[in-house]
């Protein structure tokens, strides 16, 4: 129920705010299926004026034609101005819901998830639901107006004629029946190897750095050209069966419309009230008739695909969205508690085990051990646990527990640096506000506790940072990933191994300046173990096979002379 909720949810985002535009495009589609009407009435009249057997003079029937002309121009008129405008809107709309609805998912759903199937759905999905949805709703208007007209124009001037072309007009409906299935599983194909596509893509990008270091630009080429070739071949597929389906409708049409020119000539040789401008106008209307018979099956096979896309889609979306608590979270006051937690990301497989620590409000965390020790799982789980996560045991924000919290006060409490730092191609202010408003106070204190005031002075306010940053080092990067955090007022910070890639001399600045932020309970998952520096934690927890197998500061642990004394040496 909820998946048909979000569903119906994008479906509406076409017309809201829209009803005007798609008034009239509607009203457009409908006169321009008249027109075909006129047009074919007035071809009779002019022949049957020609032959001498009609009651319109040349001159009523020039004014006629003005009239029609008209009318042509007047229509094409207000569908240019209003179905572009309806067709914006709606994309626009929709796009805006479907990327609004996406940044509400929680961080352990969105993880755990393909981002190529958002990716796909933002871009090649909506680009068929735009051709094969929207554009197709004033098409199938168009079609059922103009059939309804030629059947009652057919029917007024001759039934007889026309029970001759609805028997004939049998052939091009069922070779669209025949057709049309195969086209709605053709467009599914395309739309999931697109898909396919498009992740393989965002691999190789995401992973240039790798593929250059391991000189695997030919069997990257080669991926990407396997995946290339498949897209291809299903787009080709899909080509062939519009062109067969084209042909096959163009060959029974013209069989149909032969049928109905021999029929209306014998009923005209043979005098049965049957003038020759009324048989050119039958030929003429058959046209309308088997059109929407040969186009119908197609296009609402290509609509049923798109609809099928906009499900998939809200699926997705729909997928741990909601499952959270709905207490606010206030600021940190006395702490973080875990009681007994233990987690597995697969039933049966825990990776952390019987986790019972308590992390004090302002002070400082440093967790180290080995690698798959459990340290970023566990940091992780910090951020999740709001949302149905699979953990036992207990975690409490101060006397809150997380699993009664709602993700967006906890999201509000707590700041998070990885590894890579992402940076937006904007300005170094921009990625620092994160596009809000601050005032200048705020934001200049940010700065200057996060060491950013020489690079600002340097560079500028308004300097572009590059895609992903690619114009700022490492530690600059970093340093922006602190000021964010200082100026949403975070109460907590969680850092995962942000000094990794960074150098020694960086590396040391960018963990004393988290270190300095003694207003802020700061977690931090560290693989450097620089003495002067475990000195100044409050804590060191020492993770081993997914448990706390020691905790105290540098002096405690080093005295005991266990796991951290091994690690210790080790690194020094």
């Amino acid at each position: 129920m909820k998946t048909r909720n979000v569903y119906v949810e994008l479906k509406n985002q076409f017309h809201k705010d829209n009803y005007v535009f798609f008034t009239l495009s509607i009203v457009g589609s409908f006169l321009s299926g008249l027109l075909g009407m006129a047009i074919s009435w007035g071809m009779r009249e002019l022949i049957d004026t020609a032959s001498g057997a009609g009651s319109w003079s040349i001159t009523a029937l020039a004014i006629l034609s003005a009239a029609i002309t008209v009318f042509f121009l007047l229509t094409s008129l207000l569908i240019y101005y209003a179905q572009p405008r309806y067709i914006r809107k709606a994309v626009r709309n929709y796009k805006e819901a479907l990327f609004s609805r996406l940044l509400e998912k929680n961080i352990t759903s969105f993880r755990s998830e393909n981002t190529s199937t958002y990716l796909s759905a933002l871009t090649n999905d909506c680009t068929s639901i735009e051709t094969n949805y929207l554009e197709k709703e004033f098409r199938f208007i168009y079609l059922m107006t103009s059939f309804a007209g030629a059947l009652a124009m057919m029917i007024f001037y001759s039934p007889i004629l026309t029970l001759i072309a609805v028997v004939v007009t049998l052939l091009p409906l069922l070779v669209s029946i025949l057709t049309g299935g195969r086209l709605a599983a053709e467009e599914v194909k395309v739309a999931e190897r697109n898909k396919s596509f498009t992740s393989t893509i965002s691999d190789c990008l995401s992973g240039f750095s790798v593929v250059k270091s391991f000189r695997a630009e030919k069997e990257c080429i080669e991926l990407f050209s396997k995946e290339n070739t498949k897209l291809e071949y299903e787009k080709s597929i899909r080509r062939k069966l519009l062109l067969l389906i084209g042909t096959l409708g163009q060959l029974s049409g013209l069989i149909a419309q032969l049928g109905v020119f021999f029929a209306g000539a014998y009923l005209a040789v043979t005098g049965r009230s049957m003038t020759a401008g009324t048989v050119i106008m039958f030929v003429n209307l058959m046209n309308f008739l088997i059109q929407p018979v040969a186009e119908l099956p197609g296009l609402l096979a290509a609509r049923r695909a798109s609809r099928a896309l906009i499900r998939r889609t809200a699926d997705s979306l729909e997928k741990s969205t909601s499952c959270e608590g709905t207490e606010k979270l206030e600021k940190l006051d006395q702490g973080i508690s875990l009681k007994n937690v233990s987690f597995s990301y697969e039933e049966g497989k825990e990776v952390l085990h019987d986790i019972s620590v308590d992390f004090e409000a302002g002070k400082s965390y440093a967790i180290v051990g080995g690698s798959g020790s459990g340290k970023s799982t566990l940091l992780n789980l910090l951020l999740s646990s709001t949302c149905g996560t699979r953990y036992s045991g207990s975690i409490s924000w101060d006397d809150t527990d997380l699993t009664k919290a709602s993700s967006d006060s906890l999201f509000e409490q707590v700041s998070s640096i990885d590894q890579n730092v992402f940076v937006f191609n904007s300005s170094i202010i921009d990625n620092i506000t994160m596009f809000r408003d601050f005032p200048d106070k705020e934001v200049g204190e940010a700065v200057s506790r996060a060491h950013l005031s020489d690079l600002l002075e340097e560079r500028g306010r308004d300097y572009l940072c590059g895609e992903n940053g690619c114009g700022l080092s490492g530690g600059e990067k970093q340093r922006i990933s602190i000021a964010r955090s200082l100026l949403k007022r975070s109460s907590v910070l969680l850092a995962d191994e942000v000094t990794a890639a960074l150098d020694a001399e960086t590396a040391h600045r960018v963990s004393s300046d988290i270190l300095d932020l003694n207003d802020i309970t700061r977690i931090v998952i560290t693989h450097s173990l620089e003495e002067n520096l475990m000195r100044r934690y409050d804590k060191i927890l020492v993770m081993r096979d997914g448990r706390i197998e020691e905790a105290g500061t540098f002096d405690e642990l080093m005295a005991k002379k266990n796991l951290f004394h091994a690690l210790f040496t080790v690194a020094v």
